[in-house]
């Protein structure tokens, strides 16, 4: 974990409200990191609905295969997260590590082991001592209570530099329902289907069923748009549970993700989404400038994002921002690169809202000194228009600096 926050970290932070039916504690384990707290217990009320989105990976992680298995139930009690180990690449070791830890957590709780939801995150390929969480969970157990996400979100940070929270409060029905949540991520970060470490928790009456369609759904326009280094994690995991407690003040029971009544809790339910995501691209390990790269003009919105991805994710791009060149013939390349349909006549390309490119040439009236000073800015717009049709998606990046490159260079050591 950095000592220095992301010159692009949010300069507020919201107050995160309490949310009936969900308890936090966190404690100092010790799994890999001395003097700071690294794991987490969130514990919920029975009956509390549990969806769920994991990597794409072929090398999952221990916990991602547990949470997979145990989703089919659809309830959950609890929710424990580690930080400094990341239980992937760990064998027999690692599903033994898993079983044990959802053992002790569900005695600490009192419940079954299926209600037991597990993340981790950290050194991949390093065995996990779950005897660690023996005596702690027991004891965040007992002292949880509704509240301090904003600890909770420091609990399971590893290179980030911030907490990572947001809220949303929406009306559903006759009640009000509040929507948390909490992310971790700076590196290793390229969603497929989730993201890095995330948790939305809500007291909304919503079935499984209706949460997982929510949650599917609302990935892919927010965490799946962005990429600090085009590296999908092991452990990407991204849960949302609802406890159903407003439902005692008027809210109605929802069983399908298309009743009509969701539509502004839908609406809330993204928006926390894409600020969490955001933040993560803020928090790019080493960035100093956040990146937002819309494509227009394409065949479809799908090429779209495979071409502004092709350009989120080249190196050549994020250290030119870096070094702030308005090089757009790299961002040519990455555009030719994506195997998507592109005319090189019609293209055209703007940073910051200064047009650099047209038609296939640098723009007449490019000016050094203009575009320049405009890249010295710590938001840095690309906007790539292809001219092929009404194809449209935006991503977000962050730039590559050498401190990146220190940060990965001994991670393990």
């Amino acid at each position: 974990m950095s000592s220095s926050v992301s010159p692009l970290a949010p300069k507020t932070v919201p107050d995160m409200p309490v949310i009936a039916g969900v308890r936090l504690a966190t404690a100092e384990a010790g799994i890999r990191y001395k003097n700071r707290t690294d794991v987490l217990l969130a514990v919920m009320d029975k009956g509390t609905a549990v969806a769920g989105v994991f990597t794409r990976s072929k090398c999952p992680s221990a916990p991602v295969e547990w949470c997979r298995a145990k989703l089919k139930g659809g309830k959950a009690r609890a929710l424990v997260v580690n930080s400094g180990n990341a239980n992937a690449f760990t064998g027999k070791t690692g599903r033994a590590s898993t079983a044990l830890t959802a053992k002790i957590a569900a005695k600490a709780v009192g419940c079954s082991e299926s209600e037991i939801f597990l993340a981790s995150t950290g050194v991949i390929g390093e065995p996990l001592d779950a005897t660690k969480f023996d005596g702690v969970l027991g004891r965040l157990a007992e002292t949880a209570a509704p509240g301090d996400y904003l600890a909770a979100a420091r609990a399971i940070m590893t290179t980030d530099t911030f907490p990572k929270v947001a809220t949303a409060t929406v009306k559903l029905g006759k009640a009000k329902v509040t929507i948390n949540g909490m992310a971790k991520g700076a590196g290793m970060i390229a969603p497929d289907m989730a993201t890095m470490l995330s948790f939305i928790f809500t007291d909304a009456p919503i079935a499984p069923a209706a949460l997982q369609a929510l949650l599917k759904a609302g990935v892919e326009d927010t965490f799946n748009t962005v990429t600090i280094d085009g590296d999908t994690s092991t452990s990407d995991t991204l849960l949302s549970f609802a406890t159903g407690a407003a439902a005692a003040h008027g809210a109605p029971k929802i069983s399908r993700a298309s009743d009509p009544r969701l539509k502004t809790f839908v609406k809330a339910f993204n928006q926390v989404l894409a600020n969490l995501a955001e933040q993560v691209a803020r928090d790019g390990e080493g960035a100093r400038k956040l990146v937002r790269i819309t494509v227009e003009g394409a065949k479809t919105k799908a090429s779209a994002r495979k071409i502004a991805m092709s350009i989120a994710n080249s190196p050549l791009v994020k250290t030119a921002i870096a070094g702030e060149d308005a090089n757009w013939g790299r961002v040519v390349m990455a555009v030719g690169k994506a195997g998507e349909p592109a005319d090189r006549d019609k293209l055209s390309i703007s940073f910051n809202g200064i047009r650099v490119a047209k038609s296939g040439a640098r723009d007449p009236s490019y000016d050094e000194v203009q575009v320049s000073e405009a890249m010295k800015a710590p938001e840095i717009a690309i906007l790539v228009s292809l001219g092929l049709g009404k194809g449209r998606d935006r991503v977000m990046t962050c730039d590559l600096t050498k401190e990146y490159v220190a940060i990965n260079g001994d991670y393990r050591s």
